[in-house]
């Protein structure tokens, strides 16, 4: 039976190309992302452990912490003394303290270098032979002087700097004009992801990036003879515990390594699942082949039976035949994810990243994955027509080339998915109906609601496409009404083929809505909310401004008004609330801020707005004493001026006046400047911000464009991955529309002779299969459509309170072009079946059983 398994393997090369084909893609996903996250995973890990070589303890400050009251306590990081009585234990060698920031360089034309949250810029700490370990000179040395800097070598060579020029940095503050001493190489990652290195003296990082005397870190080497264990137990006794953590660099290399894999794990469980979709339709392209397969070879297998082979023979010849094929698509797919993991590499240094070098990792668990993937996915999906096949008894076999289901099979079929797919939509309400927290119960309703419709496909197929039939009639004429009614005749097949559109189709659909809505709700927030013509921030995402850019701002000509977006805490109760401080006197020109009661001015008076919903929770109103503690740990008691109208995104639930937070806050962090010019926005006006600020390349002035392009770029990136990724699942969809017309063809030979010999001409057959394979496909796509607008809205609902101005929005267009591509994908997946129906021998078909 074996011997016989393989040779059916190969007489039937053509059908089960599609299947290992589609296994292949799977597989090849699958085994491409395990082997390009563990290359850079342990290319990153060998990166960090390479920077910390030379290392025996490390000494890390994270900053002042808090007591009971709020209070900050203890030194901003570890002191020049401290330092000092670190280089005194016996056994050190060298002490090296670092601190480190962001810096922009601006090229020839004052634009910045690099990726701006890669952009960092640290000390020059020369140990006792007066080099600085982490850094290799290529050309002149390291600074020595306040006016002087050093440079990555990619970072020189893109901005056209030599060894004596001037380069222009900045920080979050104006900026500076400094003469390059040198230029280097490193392994520091943020430049190896495209970023830049700018090395200072030591004392003007210290003044940039923390305090005079002060470090972030120390690097501490270890004389010959002295454990690094050692050296951690005698250095530790000398630190402030509270602020400070000392550990070997071995074990602040694993720990970076441990960071780096759950950094992997994130991206791999993204990629994975993409991976798990195309093959979960890859199940039914399978499945749809072996059920082709066994329907051809029906009077084979029952001439077996009788001739001696038991049930159990038959469908294990059957199941081996998959188990062939599996381990063969397995072995090709593993081979190709190899090649995708190369090809990933090379797409991400293409698009300016640089990753660090490092040997292609193959683990014997990607190895093992790749091959019981492939087997038990093929193995699982040809279960079921290897059980029919030995249910067959061999005189009715004998008597017919293709048996149908039975109308019990298929009532039972239709009474289980019914079932199914309403609890499945019932999970999906109470998750709606949970709000917030109801995502997860969403996403487990949708999947149960897509397994019972994938069961009930059969029963749905059949009114559907009955309903297009009388305008396939009257379009198309007798191709169009023969179309309809062969897409209905094996409605099994009809729905397995569908499905694996309408899976696709969901998920690009779900995501398309959902993005569109995101993107259209923070452009109405930008339109109705925001009306400053210019918004100031840091070219790297998250650094703060320096309170010299407002300040610097409202002293510009054309200018007009002028106010900072700072971030702050107050101290209510026993927790920390959020607070924003701004310019009172131009705040109400460059936001819209509606008053539900009180007065804006409230604020010129140094008394505090309160968001709405804040103020319901809190049962906050105009006149109440709000008893707070600021940064500093000084109390205070705030008057309530006014509650306004939730501004999630653009301002935090208590407004205060900036100087009052100021006052309060040693080192304020300030998001962003709203500006308005006087003669509003244009390019020349853009400009006059720009050189207000002395061109600086570390800070954006971005138009109200802008920032609603912002938002809607990163939403419009990341649908355009997701299509990509899903575009896989969808070819696999092709195929299975592919074996579904070529096995009805193989099922109506006879009768396509038939339908030849009394008129029928080559073109109108052709047209016929065209028709069914668009209808089978627009079947799947406007399901698949159907759902994920459904499941688009239902995840919709728990988001609309968290984002302002939520209103669902349906992309006409984009759904048009869904359904217009599903159908292309039929007329492609027909050209195949149709060519091989127009060529049959009329004579020759109508003599076939």
């Amino acid at each position: 039976m074996f011997r016989t398994a393989l040779r059916n393997v190969l007489a039937h090369k053509a059908r089960l190309l599609m299947t290992v084909l589609a296994v292949v893609l799977g597989v090849a996903f699958v085994s491409g992302t395990l082997v390009f996250t563990d290359t850079l995973s342990k290319a990153l890990s060998g990166q960090s452990a390479k920077s910390y070589e030379g290392v025996a303890v490390s000494v890390t400050s994270y900053g002042q912490s808090r007591n009971e009251d709020g209070q900050k306590e203890g030194e901003v990081g570890i002191s020049q003394q401290t330092l000092d009585k670190v280089k005194a234990v016996k056994g050190v060698d060298s002490v090296s303290g670092r601190v480190s920031g962001f810096a922009g360089v601006g090229d020839e034309n004052g634009k910045l270098i690099g990726s701006g949250w890669a952009n960092k810029g640290a000390n020059y700490a020369p140990v006792k032979d007066g080099k600085d370990p982490r850094y290799a000179f290529t050309e002149g040395t390291g600074p020595a002087k306040a006016d002087q800097i050093a440079l990555d070598k990619e970072t020189a060579v893109t901005g056209k700097y030599k060894v004596g020029d001037k380069v222009r940095v900045a920080t979050n503050g104006p900026v500076k004009e400094y003469t390059l001493t040198g230029v280097f190489t490193t392994e520091d990652g943020d430049v190896n992801a495209g970023g830049s290195l700018v090395l200072f003296d030591t004392a003007v990082a210290q003044e940039l990036y923390l305090k005079p005397g002060f470090y972030q870190e120390l690097s501490v080497g270890a004389r010959a003879g002295t454990s690094a264990d050692q050296l951690l137990g005698e250095i530790k006794p000398l630190l402030d515990s509270k602020n400070t953590k000392a550990q070997t660099g071995a074990a602040l290399a694993d720990e970076q390594a441990k960071q780096v894999a759950k950094g992997m794990s994130n991206m791999n469980q993204m990629l994975l699942a993409f991976a798990g979709i195309a093959l979960f339709v890859g199940v039914f392209l399978i499945y749809n082949t072996f059920t082709m397969l066994v329907t051809q070879r029906t009077k084979e297998l029952a001439l077996l039976r009788a001739v001696g082979a038991n049930r159990g023979q038959v469908m294990r010849s059957v199941l081996a035949e998959a188990l062939v094929v599996g381990l063969l698509s397995a072995v090709i797919g593993l081979v190709s994810g190899i090649g995708l993991a190369v090809g990933m590499r090379s797409a991400i240094e293409a698009l300016g990243a640089k990753l660090p070098a490092g040997d292609l990792v193959i683990a014997p668990g990607t190895v093992v994955a790749a091959l019981v993937i492939g087997v038990l996915v093929t193995t699982l999906a040809a279960l079921l027509p290897a059980w029919r096949t030995g249910r067959i008894a061999p005189v009715a076999a004998m008597g017919s080339a293709h048996l149908p289901a039975t109308a019990k099979s298929l009532l039972l079929r239709n009474v289980l998915g019914s079932v199914i797919s309403l609890a499945g939509i019932g999970v999906v309400m109470l998750g709606v109906s949970m709000g917030g927290d109801g995502r997860m119960v969403i996403g487990a309703g949708a999947f149960f609601m897509l397994i019972g419709l994938i069961v009930m496909l059969p029963l749905l197929s059949k009114p559907v496409i009955a309903a297009v039939r009388p305008l396939l009639q009257k379009v198309f004429g007798v191709p169009g009404k023969l179309a309809a009614q062969n897409a209905v005749r094996n409605p099994r097949r009809t729905a397995v083929t569908a499905a694996s559109l309408a899976i696709g189709l969901t998920l690009v659909t779900t995501l398309s809505v959902l993005g569109i809505t995101m993107g259209k709700a923070v452009d109405r927030m930008s339109t109705d909310k925001l009306k400053a013509d210019y918004k100031v921030s840091m070219a790297a995402q998250g650094m703060s401004l320096d309170k010299s850019v407002a300040e610097t701002l409202a002293k510009a000509p054309g200018i007009k008004a002028v106010s900072p977006q700072a971030d702050g805490y107050l101290k209510i109760g026993d927790s920390f609330r959020s607070a924003s401080g701004v310019n009172p006197a131009a705040i109400g020109e460059l936001l819209n801020i509606e008053t539900v009661s009180g007065s804006l001015g409230s604020l010129a008076q140094g008394e505090v707005l309160v968001a709405e919903s804040t103020a319901k929770k809190q049962n906050l109103s105009v006149g109440s004493a709000l008893q707070v503690q600021y940064d500093d740990g000084q109390k205070a008691t705030l008057k309530v001026g006014g509650v306004y109208k939730d501004l999630e995104g653009l301002l935090s639930p208590y407004v205060l006046d900036n100087k009052i937070l100021a006052e309060h806050s040693e080192d304020q962090y300030i998001r962003e400047v709203y500006v308005n010019t006087t003669g509003g926005a244009s390019k020349a006006a853009q400009q006059k911000v720009v050189d207000a600020l002395g061109k600086n390349p570390a800070m954006t002035v971005a138009t109200q464009q802008d920032m609603r392009n912002e938002m809607g770029g990163i939403i419009n990136t990341m649908l355009n991955i997701m299509y990509g990724l899903l575009g896989m699942a969808l070819i696999i969809s092709v195929l299975g529309v592919v074996n579904t017309l070529a096995m009805s063809v193989f099922e109506r030979t006879q009768e396509i002779g038939m339908l030849r010999a009394i008129g029928l001409d080559r073109s109108r057959v052709k047209n016929m299969i065209r028709l069914e394979a668009v209808v089978i496909s627009l079947f799947g796509a406007v399901l698949g459509v159907a759902i994920g607008v459904f499941l688009a809205w239902a995840v919709g609902t728990t988001l609309a309170k968290s984002v302002p101005n939520y209103a669902l929005v349906l992309p006409w267009d984009r759904i048009g072009i869904f359904l217009l591509l599903a159908a292309v994908v039929g007329v492609l997946a027909a050209m195949w079946p149709a060519r091989s129906a127009a060529r049959l021998n009329m004579l020759t078909a109508i003599k076939t059983e």
